[in-house]
């Protein structure tokens, strides 16, 4: 019909040759370092399932050899790995979720021009990340206020993460800023305006702070060597360190030991060698870490470029 523009019909992309051969080379590369980055879970997987003595000659490389899962079952019976798991469980959600709980506030706060002193607070804040007191004065604070032997000492010290704080409040920024000035218009104050309007919106950026301080709260493990010595307080990340640095006198009081009594731990580690035990205790304490990328991950890509870049 004339006088109705017709819709223009998209044209099929072609390809070049040079196309194609970037396209293969690309995928190529990415894939060979994709499979760098995975072969050492899954060289600690399969030397955790192979026969123990190819395992510690080092002969399983890229296939189980000589399959069995008895490892498991006996690296579960050595003593305290129960109780570390609960507590390296509980620091984990505990901090996280009070690390993203400051995180938010600290950054939706440094956003408002109201707040006294808030480019002393925030450059205050930022300071940090650059300058540290040392290990030992640290120490010596920490034992002041009452956190050696303390379970929040797995919490209190990383509630206030610079990096963190800088991603929220980068990411507060790109928002509207007529969001607030409406909530405020009809009576909310700053503590109702941060709760029901920001907090819901700021999911990605929160998640992805989330992914960080999970990670590192799980494989922290020298606080426990510096400021706790009460057993029932031990994580499965410094069970993982102590296990590594026992496992040849473990494997070895096992083997030499016929039939008398063996203590709990070289009755554990009956059957096992050191790298048995290494490997086995490495699988068990990396795996549920790893589960947390595929829930959080849809968030982790928008949160972190929103939350870098200003938009």
């Amino acid at each position: 019909m004339a006088g109705i523009p017709l819709r223009p019909t998209a044209r099929p992309i072609v390809k070049t040759p040079q196309d194609r051969l970037f396209s293969v080379v690309v995928y190529t590369v990415f894939g060979l370092f994709a499979l760098i980055c995975a072969y050492p879970f899954y060289y600690l997987i399969i030397n955790s399932i192979s026969s123990n003595n190819l395992s510690a000659l080092g002969d399983v490389r890229f296939v189980p050899l000589g399959f069995h899962l008895s490892n498991y079952p006996q690296v579960f019976q050595l003593p305290g790995l129960g109780l570390a798991a609960a507590v390296s469980i509980a620091r984990t959600v505990l901090g996280t979720l009070g690390t993203v709980l400051v995180s938010a506030f600290l950054g939706f706060m440094f956003t408002q021009q109201r707040m006294w002193g808030r480019v002393f607070w925030y450059r205050f804040t930022l300071i940090t990340m650059y300058f540290s007191a040392g290990l030992i004065p640290v120490f010596l604070i920490i034992k002041a206020i009452g956190l050696t032997n303390n379970f929040w000492v797995y919490v209190i010290p990383y509630l206030v993460q610079p990096f963190n704080i800088i991603l929220v409040k980068t990411f507060v920024e790109s928002m509207p800023q007529s969001m607030q000035e409406a909530a405020e218009i009809d009576g909310a104050n700053i503590l109702q305006v941060f709760r029901r309007i920001y907090l819901p919106n700021m999911l990605p950026i929160l998640a992805t702070v989330a992914i960080f301080s999970a990670v590192a709260q799980w494989n922290m493990f020298q606080d426990t060597l510096i400021y706790v010595t009460d057993q029932s307080l031990y994580t499965l990340q410094y069970l993982l360190y102590s296990f590594i640095n026992q496992a040849n006198s473990l494997a070895q009081a096992a083997q030499n030991t016929n039939g008398g009594s063996l203590s709990a731990v070289a009755s554990a580690a009956a059957g096992q060698t050191a790298t048995s035990i290494q490997v086995t205790v490495a699988v068990v304490v990396v795996l549920p870490i790893i589960f947390v990328y595929p829930l959080c991950q849809r968030f982790f890509v928008k949160g972190i470029m929103l939350g870098a870049v200003k938009g």
